[in-house]
């Protein structure tokens, strides 16, 4: 696979550093988390498909040491806490640099490793009101904001961000011959994924209040609507072309319909839209519109997401053989050449500490020391 050969060391945290590691194992990385006291809750985390764990206690001064030579043969360190805890532990960049000066050391935070509120705790929604990003979720009807559960923050803006910031950074490395530090912040992240609706605020595009601007409901050829069933369609219906074909497939005649973009008719536009859309299933709407480039899909549910044709097609969903066969969202994207594969179930904490100390070389006096430390037996390999 594509990252075949490729040492990855992450420090176990919640979801968005996780969820760094799997894109990297997904795609043939050797990912080791390095787990906390066995003493904690033994329940796997849900995104460490594919990945080995160590345990080491890094309060001490033989899991530091233990540590940083696993360190000396890693090629990235991402680690999920408050800035200043690794300086503090004896494990900063300057401390592992010195051991491995070729290593990534990736540091996922919510406000970053500089500001003044990069040590305040926070999540995803904190993160969202931060970048301005979550002013732009919700409708026009006097509500609060609608946080869009934590996918945007923690995964796009915060763990899918860090990967890219350590693939480049390795891309650089081959070059150089120079590791850094890749500081990856989801304030940051989430305002670089809201870069288009900068602009176009900045052209005069995107000047009206929540729920009344192209794209965030305001226009009734953006928008979802409820169906007779009570489930509900999607409508992205932009461009004239694809405009023509919803009008059609409402049964309108578009001759007697204000101009598309003309954003004063847009309320009576959206009630007429909905009424029409209320008077059928969801299914229904699909069989009328599912073929034509109206640009409306059916809103899935996702114990339905296998059930659509396209999903089983693309096989959008499919089954971790290693993990008791259950259905997971596929790797992407997907490579023609090398491209990633879930593999293997989610480890235990501490599954792998001898096997991984023994294939990554750390001698064998300092895994006896560690396990005589933890309390635990000394694998017969070493």
């Amino acid at each position: 696979m594509a990252l075949q050969g490729v040492r990855v060391l992450e420090l176990a945290g919640l979801a968005p550093v996780p969820f760094c590691g799997m894109i990297l194992a997904d795609f043939g990385a050797d990912v080791v988390k390095v787990d906390r006291d066995l003493s904690e809750d033994a329940m796997p985390e849900p995104l460490c498909r594919g990945k080995r764990s160590v345990s080491l206690n890094l309060k001490s001064a033989l899991g530091r040491e233990a540590l940083l030579q696993l360190v000396e043969r890693a090629d990235v360190l991402i680690e999920p806490f408050r800035p200043g805890v690794m300086e503090k532990l004896g494990l900063g960049p300057d401390v592992l640099f010195a051991r491995n000066s070729r290593l990534i050391f990736a540091r996922l935070t919510g406000f970053g490793q500089a500001g003044s509120m990069k040590a305040r705790a926070g999540h995803d929604i904190n993160y969202l009101a931060l970048s301005g990003a979550l002013s732009l979720f919700g409708r026009n009807d006097g509500v609060p904001p609608l946080p869009p559960v934590n996918l945007l923050a923690d995964f796009a803006g915060g763990g899918l961000m860090c990967a890219l910031g350590i693939l480049i950074a390795l891309m650089e490395r081959g070059r150089s011959g120079k590791g850094q530090v890749v500081d990856t912040a989801m304030v940051d992240g989430v305002s670089y994924l809201s870069s288009f609706v900068h602009r176009l605020a900045a052209a005069g595009h995107w000047q009206q209040p929540r729920g009344q601007n192209l794209l965030d409901t305001g226009a009734p050829f953006y928008d979802t609507y409820r169906c007779k069933d009570g489930r509900y369609v999607a409508v992205g219906a932009i461009e004239p072309q694809f405009y023509a074909e919803l009008i059609q497939g409402l049964g309108l005649d578009p001759d007697q319909l204000p101009h598309q973009m003309d954003s004063t008719r847009w309320p009576e536009m959206k009630i007429r839209f909905a009424d029409i859309f209320a008077s059928k299933s969801r299914d229904e709407w699909d069989a009328v519109l599912g073929q034509t480039d109206a640009c409306v899909t059916p809103v899935l549910e996702l114990n339905e997401v296998m059930n659509h044709p396209h999903n089983k097609e693309r096989q959008l969903l499919v089954h971790n053989k290693d993990q008791d066969g259950t259905l997971e969202p596929a790797v992407a994207p997907r490579l023609s050449r090398t491209p990633g594969h879930i593999t293997g179930p989610r480890p235990r904490k501490g599954q792998h500490t001898d096997e991984v100390f023994r294939e990554w070389g750390i001698p064998t006096e300092t895994v006896q020391k560690l396990f005589s430390s933890q309390g635990k037996p000394i694998s017969s390999k070493l």
